[in-house]
């Protein structure tokens, strides 16, 4: 007998246990079952509703027993299959007696209803009431209430989570165990609404249960065995309420379980604790309620000893429960001796409590959550990893992450794009909706919300879905709302890559070429140059489009420059030269011939001297000042030029000498961006340059 109980023990320690119970239960469907073993069942189900009563009621959060759904599931299972199994005894040998059916049932129709099935039909009854209307239902509706709010709320909580994790309030792991938390919390209200339906049924069918097997028993026992209707009433009647009574009560202690785990609030803490601390907590409450006891049962006719004892026994309590607190404040106001009261001590102000701005941002309304969040399939979380993937590639620097979060402040359908805290870029889209660009030349109109493309400012329409292909057909370009937004970000990145960069991504930068040109790096920076004049002269690079890849390349003409002048100009000069091929690539593709613009010879010398003249007062060559009406006239001239080699297909490339292209790219930079300025060491030797037009002629 030892050697088979270590057998089951171990059995069920290694996961059998649940596959032999859903085959015992399978069993007592099929097969006959001795008294014996129902009295064995019986009395396992009774104490199984139990234990998961007690459970439920020690349990300090709901996601610790989370289980919780699939024990109802099968212990509503072992039930049924307990009913089918004393159904089949009670109608073959309930003509035998009351004691037929086991000795449970027999208690059962005895001792708890009197043996009186008038009584026990009552009771039978109220329970199925409360069980079935009450208990129940209210379990039920919570439940469906409660998973529909969770489920709704998922999005925001994890939202939420990643605010935390991108404020640096909490690390990785914490964020992925709060994260499962969320998961958890929606997989078990959401099983719970499922579950509360089998408790439902349950209860139904021990209704149905009941007028079968009595019907049937009283069929039986006067047909088939001669019994007079009063034996027969009075054996199957007694063996059949005894028989509900026994499911029922276990099935009203689960229903009563559930609504006790799904009434239960988040926070942790036994429910006890929870009530004593929360009902019981102030004494004005309790006392009211001894003095209304204490009215009533001074009046004439009520049953005074009850409202009277009951009213000094609540009263009593009060007093202790105030006296109880009364001594707990003045012990923690006085702990000891008769000092003055202690203040709590207040946690000293660190750096910790001041939230570093994030480098880039993005806000949404509520309404895009679902664009961010993996779960309800949005893809713009992607798209940005992504965008952030080729920039990187293209610009030569890892660009930082962008931080998501939501923002209840904005409209439900905005967004809002940051840089160290300060707006960069917003734009209102429609993330059920694509949006049609007109890219200059379309064969028809749409129907929709006309709005800008927020990236390039072009004319365009939100439309639906459905209309894509009618869009396409005309010329517009469709893209839907996370390409939108991807789409704007890389436009505020590519605009303020210079911004993007700091003393940070160059030292990493310096790191990655100490790996393949460790000496170059050594003689480079601090001995030649510094590292923030370094970065000045990768952040002018980038303020023109100039991709730092090639970070070689730059050391090398940086370290030859820095021995004969540390002005960032001349720096900036030097690597432009030794990265010549790479921008004529950039602006004019692979092609031979290089179409450009050119000054005026007595205009350029104009502009020469005002960059001496700024040079000779401490300025460099970027100070240099033109006078307005000139500005004025030269920027008409640029402009014209510009939209020239537009229509023509081809790039605008303005090439000056030297000691202007500073000055006038910083003037091009605002007035024409489309042009490009360029000097003439800046034109690769294997390059045939073709002057399209000359300004100032």
């Amino acid at each position: 007998m030892a050697v088979v109980a270590n057998d089951l023990v171990s059995g069920i320690k290694a996961g059998l246990g649940a596959p032999l119970l859903l085959v015992i239960v399978l069993g007592m469907m099929i097969l006959p079952v001795p008294t014996i073993f129902l009295d064995f069942f019986f009395t396992f189900n009774i104490a199984i509703s139990l234990v998961v009563l007690l459970v439920t009621i020690y349990t300090l959060r709901p996601l610790e027993f989370a289980v919780f759904p699939t024990i109802i599931l099968v212990a509503t299972l072992l039930r049924l299959a307990l009913n089918v199994a004393s159904t089949r005894v009670v109608l073959m040998h309930g003509h035998g007696g009351t004691d037929s059916a086991g000795k449970v049932i027999e208690a059962f129709g005895n001792v708890v209803i009197g043996g009186n099935f008038a009584v026990g039909i009552v009771v039978f009854t109220i329970l199925m009431i409360i069980n079935f209307v009450v208990v129940t239902k209210g379990a039920g509706r919570i439940s469906e209430v409660t998973a529909r709010f969770t489920l709704d709320a998922m999005p925001g909580k994890q939202m939420a989570i990643d605010a935390d994790l991108n404020a640096g309030l909490i690390d990785q792991d914490e964020a992925k165990r709060r994260r499962l938390e969320v998961a958890q919390e929606a997989d078990f209200y959401g099983s719970m609404d499922g579950a509360s339906k089998f408790v439902r049924g349950d209860a139904i069918a021990g209704i149905l249960i009941l007028l079968i097997n009595l019907i049937g028993g009283l069929i039986i026992g006067m047909v088939q065995h001669g019994l007079s209707f009063d034996k027969a009433i009075e054996y199957y009647a007694l063996l059949t309420i005894g028989d509900g009574l026994v499911a029922q009560i276990p099935s009203l202690l689960l229903s009563t379980a559930s609504a006790i785990i799904v009434t239960r609030v988040s926070g942790a803490g036994e429910m006890g604790v929870q009530i004593s601390s929360q009902m019981f907590s102030n004494p004005k409450a309790v006392y009211m309620s001894a003095a209304i006891l204490a009215l009533i049962g001074v009046v004439p006719g009520m049953p005074h000893v009850a409202f009277l004892s009951l009213a000094l026994l609540i009263g009593g309590g009060a007093y202790l429960l105030k006296n109880t607190k009364k001594k707990t404040t003045e012990e923690e106001s006085t702990p000891g001796d008769l000092s003055p009261v202690k203040t709590p001590e207040v946690k000293e102000l660190g750096w910790d409590d001041v939230q570093a701005v994030d480098m880039l941002g993005l806000e949404v309304g509520y309404r895009l959550i679902p664009l961010v969040d993996a779960n309800q399939g949005g893809a713009l979380l992607s798209r940005i990893k992504g965008v952030r993937k080729k920039l990187s590639q293209e610009l030569g620097f890892l660009v930082p992450t962008v931080h998501i979060r939501d923002n209840l402040d904005l409209l439900p359908n905005a967004y809002r794009i940051t840089m160290m805290g300060v707006t960069v870029g917003e734009a209102e889209i429609h993330s059920a909706m694509e949006l049609a660009i007109n890219p200059g030349q379309v064969f028809g109109k749409l129907k929709g919300i006309a709005c800008k493309d927020p990236s390039f400012g072009l004319d365009a329409v939100w439309i639906d879905t459905s209309q894509r292909e009618q869009a396409q057909t005309l010329g517009y370009t469709v893209v839907d709302a996370s390409t939108v937004v991807a789409t704007h970000i890389n436009q505020i990145m590519k605009m303020h890559a210079h911004e993007i960069i700091g003393h940070q991504e160059v030292q990493q930068l310096l790191d990655q070429l100490a790996k393949t040109s460790p000496k170059l790096v050594e003689s480079l920076v601090p001995k030649l140059i510094p590292l923030s004049k370094l970065l000045k002269v990768l952040q002018a690079l980038l303020i023109e489009n100039i991709p730092i890849r090639d970070m070689r390349t730059i050391a090398e003409s940086l370290a030859e420059e820095a021995t004969r002048s540390q002005e960032i100009d001349a720096l900036v000069a030097a690597v432009r030269i030794a990265l010549q091929r790479l921008i004529i690539q950039n602006i004019n593709g692979v092609g031979n011939e290089v179409p450009v613009i050119t000054l005026n010879p007595n205009l350029e010398q104009m502009l020469l001297q005002s960059v001496q003249i700024a040079k000779q007062s401490g300025g460099t060559e970027s100070d240099a000042v033109m006078e307005p009406g000139l500005a004025e006239q030269l920027r008409r001239s640029l402009s014209d030029a510009a939209q020239r080699q537009e229509l023509e297909g081809k790039p605008a490339i303005l090439i000056v000498s030297a000691g202007v292209r500073p000055m006038l790219s910083r003037f091009v930079r605002y007035t024409v961006p489309s042009m490009h300025v360029l000097s003439y060491y800046e034109v690769p030797s294997d390059k045939q340059v073709t002057i399209v037009s000359t300004i100032g002629e």
